[in-house]
């Protein structure tokens, strides 16, 4: 089994790290910093002394193994894998201090996310140092909760074994799940380490296309800091809390249309920084929130389409290696070109 690379070169605070899509790193709820590993599934019995006698069960296990997080500690106390004198206990169960507690660590599903699988990869582009992906919808790019397995970054792997060494199999930025279009992988540590130089010095291009309710002025500039949202943490929200990290959007309206009775926008929309559900945050907070989205849209119409209409169109970089000015395009998918149809608008040439 490959072990997760350090994601340790990435500074935490960063455009590097994040895309319009979810955040890679930043925010990311790591079980209080800790990392359990399935290398050693031995029991483990501890033998408790005084200082444990009117300590409840959990608290004395996470005292005892540091090593773990509590929510692992709670989880097997649940599941029946830990014994106080070979019964069964609950976790508030409260300690005498001379019992001896015996614990069986069992993996996690996260143990295995980092492994290779099948997945076939749409390769706009490939050389030593890096590729072009055209992500399709509904594949996600990195594993987390809910999707330890069929990410891109599997399909990565089984592509190009050797990513096992580069942090995050060379991935720098990512698209949220029902985002379509481009972004890049490194393919050395090298290569990913210029590519996140790139995105923190907001040098990289990326442009994105969105049909948005609505038909705003020609062309606009969204300077909005970003937070989690303050009721509901797995939104995100434009806020003035300390914590929001700057974000900024630059879009050009395209062309405008007609979505069952309602006036639409087509946008290209270009980031400057990369925060997470940028593009959907912001132009929702303007009064444009994208067709499709059944987050941060019109709740009574988000059966319309079935996703975000937002399209990762244009990339461009300097290439890590030959030093050069690159990019590329990839034309829209099926279903956002059918989509900008029924709304009476040409679609874009890529």
């Amino acid at each position: 089994m490959n072990s997760p690379p350090n994601p340790d070169i990435f500074p935490h605070d960063s455009d590097a790290i994040s895309s319009d899509g979810a955040a890679l790193f930043d925010d990311a709820d790591d079980s209080e910093g800790l990392v359990d590993s399935a290398d050693d599934l031995a029991p483990i019995a501890i033998t408790l002394d005084a200082r444990s006698c009117g300590v409840r069960l959990d608290k004395v296990l996470a005292s005892h193994l540091p090593q773990y997080s509590r929510a692992r500690l709670q989880q097997w106390i649940d599941s029946g894998h830990v014994l106080v004198d070979g019964k069964l206990a609950k976790a508030k169960s409260t300690m005498l201090g001379d019992e001896t507690v015996t614990l069986q660590p069992q993996p996690a599903v996260s143990d295995f996310a980092f492994q290779a699988e099948p997945i076939a990869l749409d390769v706009v582009h490939e050389d030593d140092s890096i590729a072009v992906i055209n992500k399709p919808v509904g594949l996600v790019v990195h594993p987390a909760a809910g999707n330890w397995h069929g990410t891109l970054l599997n399909g990565l792997l089984h592509r190009w074994p050797q990513l096992s060494g580069v942090p995050r199999a060379g991935i720098v930025h990512r698209l949220d799940k029902d985002t379509s279009g481009l972004l890049v992988v490194a393919k050395t540590l090298s290569a990913q380490t210029d590519l996140v130089r790139q995105l923190q010095e907001r040098s990289m291009g990326r442009e994105y296309l969105a049909l948005v309710w609505g038909q705003p002025i020609s062309s606009g500039r969204i300077e909005a800091a970003i937070a989690r949202h303050s009721r509901d943490r797995t939104r995100m929200a434009v806020s003035k809390s300390p914590l929001a990290k700057v974000a900024i959007t630059h879009y050009t309206r395209v062309m405008n249309g007609t979505l069952e009775g309602k006036p639409v926008a087509l946008l290209r929309c270009r980031l400057e920084t990369g925060r997470t559900h940028q593009i959907r945050v912001h132009l929702q907070s303007i009064g444009f929130p994208l067709v499709g989205d059944s987050v941060y849209g019109k709740q009574h119409l988000a059966s319309i389409f079935s996703r975000q209409a937002l399209h990762a169109e244009r990339l461009s970089l300097r290439h890590p290696a030959q030093r050069e000015h690159a990019e590329w395009s990839a034309a829209l998918p099926s279903d956002m070109a059918q989509l900008l149809v029924r709304a009476g608008i040409d679609s874009p040439v890529a």
